[in-house]
């Protein structure tokens, strides 16, 4: 598999339109293109082979299925592990002939979505700064009542930062891709000790984001339940994706209507008291 300039064009603008400051907007562009699992099936459809793009980029979700963004602090760019580390990950796999769904396959492409996120990172900062210097432009047109420029600073100027610090970074790595990987294939063989290293480590990644992600959404004991059933039913009956979902459906209506009895219970009760004490609402003293 190789990438040739259009292809690389195309994730680019992708690229630039799910970036965190980004052209997409924070709904449409970050936390819906710039998703892994979104950009999975993104670069299946401009490569060429979406079952693989699809399974590239599930694996990768799961490593960054909690990441968030708060105040600006970003540990990892899923924009650049979307289209940059997806790309990447499937022309490795299939250099190697490794299958997608395989755990050495899912390892790999964990493993080279982790790099390209961190690398991602400072592309996010650097387009951050330069955004400033067209902040810095607006104001002084506010200063001098110059209201007509003002577009400029939100539709046409934040192109040029991410044209340096999306599309091009995107276009120049998927474009250097298939040398690179073809150099570590004959650098680090598979039976080599890197490589069984690299899909020890990539294997353990999936692990950290349902552990973040655990840490967000637990608060007792009791909140394992449904998550553990969950795995519990998809390993004992082999469900799918749809299924699941009617089911933690179920389950969410049920935690639901017993969290609304548990505040219905103190209302009732002050209701009871004021009948046995003769209270009543109704009538007022004077």
């Amino acid at each position: 598999m190789s990438i040739n300039l259009f292809q690389a064009i195309i994730l680019g603008l992708f690229a630039s339109l799910s970036s965190m400051p980004g052209l997409g907007g924070t709904s449409i562009g970050n936390y819906t293109l710039g998703r892994p699992l979104i950009g999975g099936l993104v670069c299946g459809i401009v490569l060429g082979d979406i079952p693989t793009g699809i399974m590239v980029g599930a694996a990768m979700q799961v490593v960054y299925i909690a990441l968030v963004t708060p105040g600006g602090t970003v540990s990892a760019d899923v924009r650049a592990v979307s289209y940059i580390g997806i790309p990447l990950a499937m022309i490795a796999l299939k250099s190697y002939g490794l299958d997608p769904a395989s755990a050495e396959g899912t390892a790999l492409a964990t493993s080279f979505g982790t790099m390209v996120g961190t690398i991602g990172t400072v592309l996010f900062y650097g387009t951050a700064t330069m955004n400033l210097i067209w902040q810095h432009m607006g104001w002084a047109w506010v200063d001098k009542r110059e209201y007509d420029k003002l577009p400029l600073v939100d539709y046409v100027l934040p192109w040029i930062s991410h044209i340096c610090f999306s599309l091009i970074p995107t276009v120049i790595m998927c474009m250097a891709g298939e040398p690179v990987v073809n150099l570590i294939k004959e650098k680090l063989p598979m039976d080599g000790i890197p490589m069984k290293t690299l899909f020890t480590v990539g294997a353990l990644l999936p692990c950290v984001g349902i552990a973040i992600l655990l840490k967000q959404i637990v608060r007792n004991v009791l909140d394992f339940i449904p998550y553990l059933t969950g795995f519990t039913l998809a390993a004992s009956m082999g469900i799918n994706l749809v299924a699941s979902t009617v089911i933690a459906g179920m389950f969410a209506m049920i935690i639901y209507k017993l969290k609304m009895l548990e505040l219905r219970k103190p209302a009732a009760a002050a209701s009871s008291a004021a009948a046995e004490n003769g209270w009543d609402d109704d009538e007022e003293d004077i």
